[in-house]
């Protein structure tokens, strides 16, 4: 049996072991999805003990994403983005670090038809999501105006992503004008009627996408779908970060249907 687990603190509110283990069920894959809660302190022993252990992979989240870079051989994205959620053992040289959340983003988007190549995209938000969501955008061929409330956060960032432009949120009238992509990559949204965009800035020529999934339908996706745009809910987003996980640790197609359903029965 393959054991596969997700490492942070804390982690009980996770959504990825029934979407793993949906997968594994789907897949007739004799594998267990756990979670592990290290101090803070530990993840380097957590790590070594996880290999010293047999398990496969782990995904990781916070507060261990960006402390893991040092931990484990991390690949040239998950360097660039500056944090690893995917950790594989299954390899010869000792474990290596991986960043899913771009491609999950950037999969979420196509599979609602979203162009990326040759996009103008708008990210707000310049954190941890931001980056990766800036770098999957920028890597897929769109260019990318990072909008932040702290604009030096936001200029840091857009001098590290290719073809990326950096501004204040005051800008985001203007920028989403002849914008094709918007993302919310803040928590602005999450639990509350609120947003980062103004409804009379959104059009129907845009499609937006919200990191935020609970709740699934944010102001921001109601305003958007007012508009006449292309939705796609941060679901998607928490979803395809896990497939490409999954796919990445076993080198097999994922079951997607099978995990969508075993995700959004929980939210």
């Amino acid at each position: 049996m393959d054991v596969f687990g997700l490492l942070g603190n804390p982690v009980g509110h996770s959504l990825s072991p029934p979407m793993h283990e949906a997968a594994y069920e789907e897949l007739e894959y004799d594998a267990r999805y756990v979670t592990f809660e290290p101090d803070p302190d530990d993840l380097e022993a957590a790590i070594e003990g996880a290999e010293a252990l047999g398990i496969t992979g782990l995904n990781v989240t916070i507060p261990f994403k960006q402390d893991a870079l040092a931990v484990v051989d991390a690949d040239d994205l998950a360097t660039r983005i500056g944090a690893v959620n995917t950790i594989d053992f299954t390899g010869e040289g000792g474990p290596t670090g991986h960043n899913t959340d771009a491609g999950g983003a950037m999969r979420a988007l196509r599979d609602h038809d979203v162009t990326i190549d040759g996009a103008r995209a708008v990210v707000v938000g310049a954190g941890g999501a931001g980056r990766a969501i800036a770098f999957g955008l920028a890597d897929a061929g769109a260019s990318v105006a990072i909008a932040n409330r702290t604009v030096s956060s936001a200029h840091d960032l857009a001098e590290e992503v290719p073809r990326a432009t950096s501004h204040g949120l005051e800008s985001l009238e203007s920028l989403l004008a002849d914008a094709d992509v918007l993302v919310n990559a803040t928590s602005v949204g999450m639990e509350e009627d609120a947003t980062p965009v103004p409804a009379d800035a959104l059009h129907g020529d845009l499609a937006v996408m919200d990191a935020v999934y609970q709740p699934l339908e944010t102001r921001l996706l109601q305003d958007a779908a007012a508009a006449g745009a292309t939705t796609v809910d941060g679901a998607w987003m928490l979803l395809y970060q896990g497939v490409e996980a999954l796919e990445l640790w076993t080198g097999r197609d994922a079951p997607v249907e099978s995990m969508n359903e075993a995700l959004r029965e929980r939210l």
